[in-house]
């Protein structure tokens, strides 16, 4: 079995508990427009793609469409609200915190969002540290599921053999795409008890 060198997470769904948060203040932003979407297809079709594609859906869907710059307009506010929400609410489970800390091989986080969004609630979880390298939004050059952003991540990390966790389609299509073996999770709560299982097998 292989030994890995890194541990390359994502961020939303895996590291942090935040795809309800997304869900929240889009429903918050975007409901003077009609947004009317449940969170089950929320999940289905609008994690991990970008939140450019996941307006532009939302638009083409309405009838009429929806004019795309004037709800475009909105995403400085939902980035803000975002943020807000992310301190107050401090999305990590316990059992993820742990593990971050204990880990002893180097560790990225490799994520869709910007830096902005990222890396604020890690500092305020007390856990940046515990990450050598982030690469956030475009920072690789290409979204995910594009390789880019994980080849980025153990390029700068200069590993060869991380596992890339991931909760998405579009991740795991990336992880596999630059090579890597992915740990698919359906859920945050599931990272911590998976990951651990899964280095004990590969210790």
């Amino acid at each position: 079995m292989n030994k890995f060198d890194a541990i390359l997470f994502d961020f939303d769904g895996v590291l942090a508990d935040s795809e309800p948060i997304h869900y929240e203040v889009w429903c918050e932003i975007l409901a003077p427009y009609g947004f009317k979407m449940d969170w089950d297809h929320y999940v289905r079709h609008c994690v991990g793609i970008s939140d450019k594609l996941m307006i532009e859906l939302f638009c083409a869907a309405q009838t009429p469409p929806l004019d795309f710059e004037e709800i475009y307009g909105q995403y400085p506010r939902k980035k803000e609200r975002f943020s807000e929400r992310m301190l107050e609410v401090l999305p990590f489970h316990p059992a993820t915190l742990e593990i971050v800390r204990e880990i002893a091989i180097p560790m990225a986080v490799v994520s869709s969002s910007g830096r902005n969004e990222v890396e604020p609630p890690l500092i305020h979880a007390g856990i940046r540290d515990r990450f050598q390298t982030l690469v956030c939004g475009l920072e690789a050059g290409k979204l995910k599921p594009e390789p880019d952003p994980y080849l980025k991540g153990a390029l700068e990390l200069a590993v060869k053999n991380p596992l890339v966790v991931e909760d998405s389609d579009a991740g795991e299509r990336s992880g596999i795409a630059a090579g890597f073996q992915v740990l698919r999770v359906a859920s945050a709560d599931e990272v911590a008890p998976r990951l651990r299982a899964l280095l004990l097998e590969n210790r």
